[in-house]
């Protein structure tokens, strides 16, 4: 890859500088199932086009289309528009704009080509994600909820669900996406007449779940147009009533954002009213989990006893104790097969 289309700055020193920048910039998430015949072509040239805006973020691209959540500085948010607007298949795509923005949700542009832009594990040439299950609205949301008959699925990980979903949501109880769609399946197998809205954070992977139950035999089946992000704003702009309650997970430097006053989970340490998600702070573990402000400074932000010594130790013992290890710095590295042992360690009762 030609130097000129990829970030060469390390990337503390790129935190460091988003945190020193006063440019205000909207946090924007979108997304678009089309053919892209040239994936690595069409990346190079986002990165381009993109970075000249002074856009960060994360964007995967795939021959199935484009997903994006990304930061924009405000002056240059409608050329960033025209620039989007440009492409055939991009033209007026809806533009999620965050609920909560801090200016700060990204520090680096990372464009990406993927095999798939949700993972799904689905090998039936036969499926078309293009089938989906019917666009519902905040109001047709809100009303076709209220008949007790309907199934609301929420297709996020168990992590965000925790933290904040719609009332009587159902979570399908799994790390991934790709886990998820045979597990729903499965669930739901003798409710194929029984109406099922879908719900994700802006709306991807519940319109590819929603074509998958489609493509099962499923008869009625809808998903919420915008995801949770779309479905806030109208609601607040239209004086309609919050199902969701709680924190909506995001994956950027924020992690969440605050919905209603509501909490629903609890610290994985202590067991108290929680809802704050962190990263432990021993960069060998990284562990995503739930903290409240007592535990954070008794563990000082890490997940156990022995990551806080760990964390202690000199940075070059701590480089010494990662060598050769692989590298969990993901900020979203929250497997629950690797959360559950850690932390009942300190708190059995998880």
């Amino acid at each position: 890859m030609p130097k000129e289309l990829r970030n060469l700055t390390c990337q503390e020193k790129l935190k460091e500088q988003i945190q020193k920048d006063l440019t205000h910039r909207r946090t924007v998430s979108f997304y678009q199932y089309a053919k892209i015949e040239n994936p690595q072509n069409f990346r190079d040239e986002l990165f381009l086009h993109l970075s000249k805006l002074g856009v960060l973020g994360r964007i995967y691209v795939a021959h199935e289309g484009i997903n994006a959540q990304i930061s924009v500085p405000t002056d240059n948010f409608e050329k960033f528009k025209t620039y989007l607007y440009s492409f055939s298949f991009l033209n007026g795509i809806r533009l999620n704009i965050a609920v909560e923005d801090d200016s700060k949700s990204f520090w680096v542009l990372k464009i990406k080509v993927r095999e798939k832009i949700v993972a799904d594990g689905i090998t039936d040439e036969t499926f078309d994600v293009r089938n989906r299950g019917d666009y519902l609205s905040a109001e047709k949301f809100n009303e076709i909820t209220n008949n007790p008959e309907t199934i609301v699925v929420d297709m996020r990980n168990y992590y965000e669900y925790e933290v904040g979903h719609f009332e009587n949501a159902i979570e399908i109880p799994s790390d991934t996406f790709r886990e998820q769609l045979p597990m729903a399946v499965e669930m739901f197998e003798d409710k194929k007449d029984t109406p099922v809205v879908m719900y994700c954070t802006g709306g991807i992977r519940c319109e590819k779940a929603s074509a998958y139950l489609k493509h099962q035999g499923f008869k009625q089946v809808f998903h919420l147009e915008g995801g949770i992000i779309k479905y806030t704003h109208d609601v607040k702009a239209k004086g309609l009533e919050n199902k969701f309650k709680g924190k909506n997970f995001v994956f950027d430097s924020r992690l969440a954002e605050k919905i209603s006053d509501d909490v629903l989970s609890n610290c994985h340490q202590c067991g108290n009213s929680a809802d704050t998600h962190t990263n432990c702070e021993n960069r060998a573990c990284h562990l995503l989990f739930i903290q409240c402000g007592i535990c954070q400074e008794k563990y000082e932000g890490c997940c156990s006893v022995e990551c806080k010594d760990i964390h202690n130790l000199p940075e070059e013992e701590q480089k010494e104790l990662r060598r050769g290890k692989p590298s969990k710095s993901t900020p979203f590295n929250n497997s629950q097969k690797r959360i559950r042992p850690r932390l009942q360690e300190i708190n059995p009762k998880m």
